[in-house]
């Protein structure tokens, strides 16, 4: 009997999507890190928090007045120049600084997020694609078991019965290659999408295989990007209220200048010299200071969430990889048992020892430990991913 169409159709599908442009785990996780929208949107944030630093580091401009009066001297020229008092200036530069700081660590947390979501992607679309092959491949298997039932038939070896079983299972088999080819075409649409790329049609094709991680643990000692950036805008915190509250006076000035023309017969240039201190008459800058004081109050709070949930993240990350591991190790020695028993199961029917819903049985169990290794392969490097994700940090000691 020749394959059932739909079969045909999977098959050359498969060979258009092989046809693809190969992309390589590292390539797909350098085109997201490269063209990612995350990171651009990070690259934005870390540019300001840079420009505000520049802001704070720069000294204010000088102020020029000219003036002209009636009373003599007529002709007024002052030049204001403000003072940035070095306690001022300090704390102004450190909370940018400290700002400019933390926004570096959320650049860098951003980046170890589009690396994790583009191994993943790549990583459900590897396990949809070994599903594909192996629905297709139990296809053709039970479309080959159908011929075998049916010859068996014809040499009077086997009944109706078992040839509409075969028809069954054949059918059914070829719908669920049919669902996992979709499925596989999806995954590769979705990891295009993570790359950067258009996802209304296929334009890559994986050359990575789904291999099991190497199990790693991650770092121990450091400080996750995460409570860094916290700290660092704690510490941005404390200096913007120590700026506020050394600002009561806000900022002085010097004033030097001259006045000139005097037609009552005084010639010559008048100096002029003096000093403008703002006076803190109708309030003393208690709002501003207690908007900063809140402000730190909410640093310090996302802080401590933010040590919690990363010592959090960082068990259930362990956990799940040591569960996956165990996983992938028990159901590897389960494939190799169920492939030996489909083997024997089909070799006996076709010796007449068994009856073809033992091969069937056989055959599913076999297909149903394939799946669910690929699944496990693919939940382990999923962990991986994710625990070295949130164990990325900055070895710099917690402050």
């Amino acid at each position: 009997m020749r394959p059932i169409p739909i079969l045909l159709v999977l098959q050359a599908l498969a060979t258009a999507v092989r046809g693809q442009q190969p992309v390589t785990r590292q390539q797909a996780v350098e085109a997201a890190l490269a063209r990612g929208p995350r990171v651009v949107l990070a690259r934005s944030d870390t540019a300001a928090a840079l420009a505000m630093l520049r802001s704070a580091r720069a000294f204010e401009n000088p102020v020029l007045s000219a003036s002209y009066t009636k009373d003599p001297p007529q002709q007024h020229l002052a030049l204001e120049l403000p003072l940035d008092l070095p306690w001022q200036r300090s704390a102004r530069v450190r909370a940018a600084a400290e700002a400019n700081t933390s926004a570096g660590y959320r650049f860098d947390r951003e980046r170890a997020a589009t690396r994790f979501e583009a191994e993943t992607a790549y990583t459900r679309a590897l396990a949809a694609d070994t599903h594909r092959r192996l629905s297709l491949r139990t296809a053709l298997d039970a479309d080959s078991l159908l011929r075998m039932a049916r010859t068996r038939r014809d040499a009077g070896e086997a009944s109706d019965l078992d040839v509409e079983l075969a028809v069954v299972n054949a059918g059914q088999l070829a719908n669920a290659a049919a669902d996992d080819s979709v499925a596989a075409i999806e995954a590769v649409l979705d990891l295009q999408q993570v790359m950067g790329l258009p996802s209304d049609r296929a334009l890559i094709s994986l050359a990575d295989s789904l291999q099991p991680p190497a199990f790693p643990s991650g770092p121990a000692d450091s400080v996750t990007l995460a409570v860094a950036a916290a700290a660092a805008s704690l510490r941005s915190a404390q200096a913007a209220l120590a700026l506020e509250r050394r600002s009561v006076f806000g900022v002085p000035a010097l004033q030097f200048g001259f006045d000139a023309h005097d037609p009552g017969g005084q010639r010559g240039l008048l100096p002029v010299i003096g000093i403008v201190l703002p006076l803190p008459l109708f309030n003393a800058h208690g709002g501003a200071i207690a908007l900063a004081a809140a402000e730190r109050d909410r640093a310090q709070a996302e802080l401590d969430l933010a040590r919690r949930e990363s010592d959090a993240d960082l068990a259930r990350a362990r956990r799940d990889l040591g569960l996956a591991a165990a996983k992938v190790r028990r159901d590897s020695t389960l494939v190799a048992s169920a492939r030996r028993v489909e083997a024997m199961a089909l070799l006996a029917y076709g010796e007449g020892a068994v009856a073809l819903p033992s091969v069937l049985e056989a055959a599913r169990s076999a297909r149903e430990a394939q799946a669910r290794y690929v699944d496990d392969l693919a939940a382990a490097n999923a962990a991986d991913a994710a625990l070295r994700f949130l164990s990325a940090g900055t070895s710099r000691s917690s402050p």
